[in-house]
């Protein structure tokens, strides 16, 4: 009867955390929201101008080597 409280308890502790996780989670207020838009926003400018200074560096590159 020991081993199986030994094997149901990592289920158990895993089901008690998970719900404590969910309780303490919340929706964004209009504030956070902005700010992580915002964020996201900025990181799609920034990778898309690396991108972008990226393929002009190649394009030449790649003319003179073909």
């Amino acid at each position: 009867m020991d081993s199986l409280a030994e094997v149901l308890d990592g289920p158990r502790q895993f089901a008690k955390e998970s719900i404590q996780f969910v309780n303490r989670c919340t929706k964004p207020d209009r504030k956070e929201f902005i700010k992580i838009t915002q964020a996201v926003g900025m990181g799609f400018l920034i990778m898309g101008f690396i991108g972008f200074i990226v393929k002009l560096i190649h394009i030449p590159i790649n003319n003179i080597i073909v």
